[in-house]
This record gives C-alpha cells, structure tokens and sequence, in this order.
C-alpha cells in the first residue's frame, strides 16, 4: 500500500468508527433509559438521527430495544469491514464470516465502551465527588446498571467502593474471550476497534 492508500483507510475508518460509536451510545443510553434531555443525549440524537430514523421506519423497537439502531450498527460494521478490505485489494469475505466478524466487532465495542466509561467514573469520582456535569449523569446512568450487581455481592468495605474491580476483571474475562472467538473465527484485528 501507498502513502495515500494509507490515509485514505484512516480517515475512512475513523469516520465510520466514530458513527459506529455514536450509535452504540444511543443504543445503550436507551436501553438503560438515561436521561433524553440531558444535552450530550440530545447531541447523539441529533447527530445519529439522519442514520437511525429511516431504518427506525422499516424496523420498529421491541420491548424499549431499539432494534433499528443496533442494526444500522451492525450494517456499519460491515460497510467498515468490507471497506478496509477493499482499499487493502481485498475481496469481501462470506456473508455468514462477514456476519460473525461484525457481531464480534460490536460486541468488542461495547465492552470497550463500558470499560473507559467505568474508568472515567473511577477518575472523575477522585476529582469531582458529587459532580453534577451533564456527561458525568450520563456516565453514572450508563455504568450504574453494571455496577449495581456487584454492589449487592460485595458486603460493605467502609465506604470504599470495590465493585468496580469485579467488573474489570469481567471486562477482561470477556475481551480475552472475544480475542480468542475473534482469531478463531479468521478476523484481522486491524478490521474492528474492540479486539
């Protein structure tokens, strides 16, 4: 590959990445009914609607699942996977490969997202105890559905909060996992962020 070439995969990935990630929020600031007026909420809306809302039209949600955000993402997975294999002249693989590499993409994404949301809560809550920043409810309305769980095992250490090591350690448990499902299934971890 050329200089050129090169750009053009890294502009053209990041672009897609970064709708990629804008939908998986949405998707999960819906699924854990996060606050819709909350301005980083209403930013995702506005930036994801031109996306989401034709497909919204063709596949209605089931049960409060927004189902038509969570295909437009697997559809934007792989647009990006068959993409990246073009511009390295590359032809696509197998609907069904192509099918389990985006689900696996996804599933990657996601788990990233909540580990750098947990870390960011770790971190704001030494800086910012308290804080009421719109972002930081977001944050807080997204992890507290993971972290509860593991509160109600943990007994109570003195005010000291160590769920969230348990939730790492789960974190880790399922990237290496999905690490393994991933070179199991032949997928190039240059093709997704998440692996």
């Amino acid at each position: 590959m050329n200089a050129l070439s090169d750009i053009v995969a890294y502009l053209l990935q990041t672009v897609l990445n970064l709708a990629l990630l804008a939908i998986l929020l949405r998707f999960l600031l819906q699924l854990v009914r996060a606050d819709f007026y909350n301005p980083v909420s209403q930013f995702l809306a506005k930036v994801t609607n031109p996306l989401v809302l034709p497909v919204r039209r063709v596949i209605p949600a089931y049960r409060g699942l927004d189902l038509s955000t969570l295909l437009l993402a697997l559809l934007l997975q792989m647009a990006a996977i068959v993409a990246l294999l073009a511009l390295n002249g590359l032809g696509p693989p197998g609907v069904l490969t192509l099918l389990l590499w985006s689900v696996l993409g996804i599933v990657g994404l996601l788990v990233n997202i909540y580990f750098f949301a947990l870390l960011a809560m770790i971190i704001l809550s030494w800086i910012a105890p308290g804080g009421r920043h719109p972002a930081l409810l977001l944050l807080f309305q997204l992890t507290e559905p993971v972290m509860a769980p593991f509160r109600r095992m943990l007994p109570s250490m003195g005010g000291i909060d160590f769920s969230p090591i348990l939730v790492f350690i789960l974190i880790n448990v399922i990237q290496i996992a999905l690490g393994h499902m991933a070179a199991a299934a032949g997928l190039p971890a240059a093709l997704v962020i998440g692996l």
